[in-house]
């Protein structure tokens, strides 16, 4: 939040403005839009680079790219099932590899978070939502809808917990998008509130060395844990992703 009398501004960084000048005034092409392209094209020169030169002793680029194939594909076996893990492997990873290169890009300068922003987090979870939904009903049909009717329950208790569970089931919308657009935001805005320290305590002068130092040691751990949160927060939203298709899948 804005504190004008110390000039500190940390929402500031979420504003959006048009990128590439005139081009993206006129369709209004912001630089969150610019950002999921680069993400896009990173990802496809990582996973195109990497696995090019098919060694048998892998460099660092064709170990990082099997190394994310080996994970994602495990955690979709191993969650969801084999052959349907296989099956949705493809949409995991697409979207584990999206959230994490769109949360690593923000921590450097010059580069935009757009996981930062509520309607990117929420579209994602929406995109998994339907598709949970789309899966569970393609599967089993109409006996889909069992999923919300817990087994053993009595009768007169049956319709708030069907209530319930369905509650439960679309409140993974908000869960899914909040968790990550809170996470990416909040710690931005701790490193521009800790930036905009270094700057104002080293321009009090002598005395304000130390703290200066101080907020700059803090801003500098700020940064590693906000790339171990990138991380985390793409594989968290990716092992929800796969639980969710697991219940689809199984129907329990």
């Amino acid at each position: 939040m804005a504190a004008e009398g110390q000039g500190i501004d940390a929402l500031g960084q979420f504003k959006l403005h048009p990128a590439l000048g005139v081009l993206g005034e006129s369709v209004n092409f912001t630089q969150s839009n610019l950002m999921m392209v680069v993400a896009g094209l990173l990802i496809l020169a990582l996973l195109y680079i990497g696995m090019k030169p098919r060694a048998m002793v892998p460099g660092r680029l064709q170990a990082a790219a099997e190394m994310g194939y080996e994970t994602i594909m495990n955690m979709c076996t191993e969650t969801i099932g084999g052959h349907e893990g296989r099956k949705y492997f493809p949409f995991v990873f697409t979207l584990f590899f999206f959230i994490l290169f769109g949360n690593l890009l923000g921590v450097f300068p010059y580069f935009f978070t757009f996981n930062s922003h509520i309607m990117v987090t929420l579209a994602l979870s929406l995109l998994v939502f339907v598709l949970v939904t789309v899966v569970g009903l393609k599967e089993h049909g109409l006996h889909w809808f069992g999923y919300f009717v817990p087994a053993g329950v009595p009768k007169a208790l049956l319709p708030l917990m069907v209530v319930i569970e369905l509650i439960s089931y679309f409140s993974r919308i908000i869960s899914l998008s909040v968790r990550l657009f809170a996470n990416m935001m909040a710690g931005h805005v701790m490193l521009e509130v800790f930036g905009s320290f270094i700057v104002m305590l080293a321009g009090i002068g002598f005395l304000g060395y130390f703290p200066a130092a101080l907020s700059l040691g803090v801003n500098t751990a700020l940064i590693g844990f906000e790339l171990l949160v990138a991380t985390l927060q793409a594989y968290v939203f990716a092992v929800l992703t796969c639980i969710y298709l697991h219940d689809a899948v199984h129907l329990h």
